[in-house]
């Protein structure tokens, strides 16, 4: 996001929504709150997952797209509503105000109050301590098969993890990539026998060795370097360690989380709490960039449509009735 210092929220100001988050998930979510002219307010710490990735893939109409320039496009064209507003802050706490509403902890101002929350605070990732990862990181070494993968065709690849999950991860890159090797980081690699045997009947090669560093420019990785001393040569590497769901402001105001710790959403978004709503990387399902942005206008229409019957901003129509009460009267 930009150097600038964020507009200031009045001390006043009461939004129909607040959303946390300023990826594509909270993006969207604040865009069809706007569409719908509801007044609402992203609050955006800049902490994005892929900001050190420079290109993303497979969002239709932009792939491949740098992440920050599809983010700072989202921004601006979300600044094209009077009804929405966008400050660099973040949200230190959530709680219920009086009647159904909420009031928003900044750390850079005056609580907010909020008649709907939108969650979209993502997931933070765990790095694997190798010298140089975050000079090839974005440009040679990703987290993701699923997004990266196609750019791992025909290549040399080394897997650094040891969980359980390595298996299904490992096997995953044999879409696309000539060689797989895993790399575990510890002694031995926490898998089942069943499951080593899954990798080493389909050609990888499990290095039980520390990483100690990686090797080349960024964007020309030529081999990961072992605590033992040999060179891996390799083109790509992809790591799977843990990565954990941001969830102290959902689990502040009570939402339920499922088995993996990701919050329970319905389809239209939808949390267990009365008024809160989450999308993006925050529930379950794949982490893309396009389903995110799919989750937040999901979330971003349900949350603007239940408030149908409540006033609007100053020179919006008059808000339709709530078709769920007329129903049922």
């Amino acid at each position: 996001m930009s150097a600038s210092p964020p507009p200031a929220v009045a001390p006043d100001a009461i939004f129909d929504a607040v959303v946390v988050g300023g990826g594509p998930g909270g993006l969207s979510a604040a865009l069809w709150l706007a569409r719908y002219r509801r007044k609402a307010l992203l609050v955006d710490a800049g902490e994005h997952r892929n900001r050190w990735t420079e290109q993303a893939h497979g969002y239709l109409g932009s792939d491949p797209v740098d992440p920050a320039e599809l983010l700072g496009r989202a921004r601006s064209q979300l600044g094209r509503y009077d009804t929405a507003a966008c400050v660099q802050d973040s949200v230190t706490a959530i709680r219920r105000s009086a009647g159904d509403g909420f009031t928003v902890e900044l750390t850079g101002g005056t609580p907010v109050a909020a008649r709907r929350i939108v969650l979209a605070t993502g997931v933070r990732d765990e790095f694997p301590a190798v010298e140089g990862f975050f000079d090839h990181y974005g440009a040679s070494v990703f987290h993701c098969p699923s997004c990266d993968g196609y750019e791992a065709r025909d290549r040399r690849v080394v897997v650094l993890g040891w969980g359980a999950q390595i298996t299904g991860f490992a096997l995953e890159l044999l879409d696309w990539a000539a060689t797989v090797t895993v790399v575990t980081d510890r002694e031995s690699l926490a898998a089942a026998p069943a499951d080593r045997r899954s990798l080493l009947d389909r050609g990888v090669e499990v290095v039980e060795d520390r990483p100690a560093g990686l090797i080349g420019a960024r964007g020309a990785l030529e081999a990961l370097e072992v605590a033992g001393g040999a060179r891996l040569p390799c083109d790509m590497a992809f790591f799977t360690i843990d990565h954990a769901p941001l969830t102290g402001l959902a689990e502040q105001l009570g939402c339920r989380l499922g088995p993996e710790g990701f919050v329970e959403v319905d389809d239209c978004g939808r949390t267990s709490v009365e008024g809160v709503y989450a999308a993006g990387d925050l529930t379950p399902g794949l982490q893309l960039v396009q389903v995110a942005a799919a989750k937040g206008a999901s979330a971003g229409t349900a949350c603007a449509t239940s408030l149908r019957g409540a006033p609007a901003v100053p020179g919006a129509p008059e808000p339709g009735p709530d078709v769920g009460a007329a129903i049922d009267g």
